[in-house]
């Protein structure tokens, strides 16, 4: 074998690799709908981190090929998925941050930050499988672009799984 075959192999005999089921999502201390955030911590079923982009604009000069610059930073909004228990708490919370962002049937919108400002904090940790922090972010200004329906089916058994988008202004490495 070649040397870098056997650098491969060992390099997964020596190490563990990071599992994605080993995460928790923290929304800092609020409450909507008379629901702790902290009582959601343990009902985030799928997360992602998220991603940061450029965007770029095409230039050329002379004879030169075509190139990309990057002229603004973006921050693409990220998913998250609850399980929701039989009080609809979940649901109940999401609802009411919204109607915190644009109050129903006002279709005007609260101030994002400050007194009574409808964005928090969010942050997405990684955990190795001795329960060890091996990477975590935190969204900043993050609120809820997006909840999900729950579809009701009289044929269905299982639980509903709440799929909510959040924006924020950008994240940070903790």
């Amino acid at each position: 074998m070649s040397a870098a075959i056997q650098d491969f192999i060992k390099s997964f005999s020596t190490s563990e690799l990071a599992r994605p089921s080993r995460f928790t999502v923290a929304l800092n201390n609020v409450s909507y709908g008379g629901v702790a955030s902290k009582d959601l911590i343990l009902r985030c079923e799928n997360a992602e981190f998220p991603s940061i982009t450029y965007a770029t604009t095409e230039q050329k000069f002379g004879s030169n090929p075509i190139e990309k610059f990057p002229y603004q930073v973006e921050f693409n909004d990220v998913n998250l998925t609850f399980i929701v228990s039989e009080n609809m708490k979940e649901k109940i919370f999401f609802d009411a941050w919204m109607d915190a962002v644009s109050p129903s049937n006002s279709y005007n919108f609260n101030y994002k930050t400050g007194t009574g400002g409808y964005s928090t904090d969010v942050m997405i940790t990684q955990y190795d499988l001795t329960d060890k922090i091996t990477y975590s972010v935190t969204l900043k200004e993050a609120y809820p672009i997006t909840v999900n329906q729950l579809d009701l089916d009289w044929s269905a058994e299982g639980y509903h799984k709440l799929a909510v988008v959040l924006a924020y202004t950008y994240w940070t490495k903790n």
